[in-house]
């Protein structure tokens, strides 16, 4: 019973990433349509495939689950929910292309860099400044998302101060990266050998 227990368990994480891709065609159908009720949904689905990550999180390192499909899928997952929310966000005026661009060209840069250090051996342990990013990119996108205001608050507007020091710690922590990164192949590499 424990090991089916256990098993059922470490689905978890899994079955959490399944959920957030299945998020990413309402997101994309609510935003279409583009009204304030619509707009709200798709800041609510959005929101929870945002949750399913943390979640997914918690439980893979809580109970040791990372299996290959969850390595594979889960930053998949992360990449093209951001992307594909922010292009979306593009023709409603809610976002400025610029700065889809430079996070995109930033997500893509980290991706061939994170490939490289795999080729390498590498492993470059995730910091503070990334998961901060991911926090305030996550909230920035929701409240872009739902765009009009509810309860007194003007949720563009939030979105979009959050959105600037989101914008911050992305080029900080891909700068970040890439100096790990260059310290750990000069340090693997080490002086030439020579022979006597």
């Amino acid at each position: 019973m424990k090991v089916e227990s256990t098993k059922g368990v470490s689905r978890i994480p899994n079955i959490l990433t399944l959920v957030r891709v299945a998020c990413i065609p309402p997101v994309l159908i609510f935003l279409y349509f583009s009204g304030p009720i619509s707009s709200l949904l798709a800041g609510i689905f959005l929101g929870l495939a945002f949750v399913t990550d943390i979640l997914d999180g918690f439980f893979a390192r809580r109970y040791e689950s990372v299996t290959t499909f969850g390595k594979f899928l889960d930053p998949l997952a992360d990449k093209i929910l951001v992307t594909v929310t922010m292009i979306m966000l593009i023709p409603l005026g809610r976002i400025p292309v610029w700065m889809v661009i430079v996070i995109v060209a930033r997500e893509l840069a980290i991706t061939g860099l994170r490939g490289a250090a795999v080729k390498e051996g590498i492993v470059i342990a995730a910091r503070s400044l990334g998961k901060y990013k991911t926090i305030l990119q996550s909230i920035a996108l929701v409240g872009l998302c739902i765009h009009y205001t509810y309860f007194g608050i003007n949720f563009h507007k939030l979105g979009m101060v959050i959105l600037w020091p989101a914008l911050i710690l992305t080029l900080w922590s891909g700068w970040d990266y890439f100096q790990q990164f260059s310290r750990r192949v000069f340090s693997a590499s080490g002086p030439d050998e020579r022979l006597p």
